[in-house]
């Protein structure tokens, strides 16, 4: 999350935002498709120690656990999608964990958000696409040698692969060289069904990340990206081949149940439940312990490995105060992830927007046109 203009996604995944950035379209693009790739992090959860500047999740607000149910240590930072970052001197920042999507429910930005955007200087998101950078990433997508998808994938899947992107798939040449990463994209494209509870958008196809940089281009205030298109790529192309054609194999499986995974995807989202959201990739583990290892390289080049590049490329504009950080909210949690690495810094950490979603909801703001 997070990448091809053929298939016009790449913010990502942001699904794969869910992970990693790929700028979904409609119905949470990425997000949907891949839904747990990104957010599957197969490592052991790690407990929150003690802070004042954080509230621990209680264990007991799950309920006993049966007998035969081991304990796991709450996720870091595994509640919440708004965090202030304080250090003495410094004016506050913050940072905000978004999904990579148009639906309306996602981009109404809650006031505690939008006051906190308010109070902000700089905006710091995930990339930005212009065109020539989608035409660097179209030609990216495809391999640059001898191989092609004929090498990877035997004749059956790739009959499946076309059936699945049906008018949208690439002709000819093109497609007999898109990448495995690429065909993963485009099958993520795909918007949810009607009638089945998906958003139908804004009218704009604007997912919440492009929505924030309208804002602040609007506002004149600075834009400041942690992660350039050619780095995005080389995050894609590191994931092995093996992995790569693993998980198209295995979205190309379930997409009957994407739609279901996708409103699944935007509750926990809703609910700011960043632990919620990571357990649901973690089915395809369950599902198939083959898998386990392929959906945890997706998240060590995804999700950690870019986690880890935002924290460098912060540490200069967070000195300066007033930074509001917009990455997929897959980045923030857990021990290797953004809001620790930004605490092994000297920020300390607070949770802000604990207001429970509902029928009640009140506050909600939408971006202006």
């Amino acid at each position: 999350m997070s990448a091809v203009r053929l298939c016009h996604a790449l913010p990502l995944l942001a699904l794969v935002a869910l992970c990693a950035p790929v700028v979904p379209r409609r119905g949470g693009g990425l997000v949907v498709a891949i839904a747990g790739v990104a957010m599957a992090a197969t490592g052991a959860a790690i407990a929150e120690p003690a802070s004042s500047s954080l509230r621990a999740t209680p264990v007991a607000a799950a309920g006993p656990l049966r007998p035969t149910e081991s304990t796991v240590p709450p996720l870091r930072y595994g509640k919440g999608l708004l965090f202030r970052l304080d250090k003495p001197g410094i004016p506050p920042s913050w940072v905000f964990g978004t999904l990579h999507s148009d639906d309306p429910r996602v981009t109404a930005l809650p006031v505690e958000v939008a006051q906190a955007f308010d109070a902000c200087r700089v905006l710091a998101p995930e990339i930005q696409l212009g065109s020539a950078d989608l035409e660097q990433i179209f030609a990216a997508a495809q391999f640059d040698d001898a191989r092609g998808l004929a090498d990877v994938f035997d004749a059956d899947t790739l009959a499946r692969i076309r059936l699945a992107l049906g008018a949208s798939a690439p002709t000819g040449e093109i497609f007999a060289r898109l990448k495995p990463w690429a065909v993963l994209l485009k099958l993520a494209e795909a918007p949810p069904t009607a009638g089945q509870g998906a958003g139908t958008g804004t009218g704009t196809g604007e997912i919440l990340d492009q929505i924030l940089v309208r804002m602040a281009r609007q506002r004149r205030m600075s834009v400041i990206v942690l992660e350039l298109p050619d780095e995005q790529i080389a995050s894609f192309d590191a994931i092995p081949l093996a992995s790569q054609a693993a998980v198209v194999r295995d979205v190309l499986d379930r997409r009957g149940t994407l739609v279901i995974e996708h409103e699944k995807t935007v509750n926990a989202w809703l609910d700011r439940d960043l632990a919620a959201l990571r357990a649901l990739g973690a089915g395809a583990g369950r599902r198939d312990p083959a898998l386990a290892r392929h959906y945890a390289e997706i998240t060590r080049h995804l999700v950690d490995n870019r986690s880890a590049q935002m924290a460098h490329r912060l540490f200069l504009p967070l000195r300066a105060g007033r930074v509001f950080v917009a990455v997929g909210a897959m980045h923030l949690p857990g021990d290797q992830g953004l809001l620790a690495l930004l605490r092994a810094q000297g920020f300390a950490i607070r949770r802000v927007w604990r207001r429970h979603r509902g029928p009640a909801a009140r506050g909600l703001r939408r971006p202006p046109a």
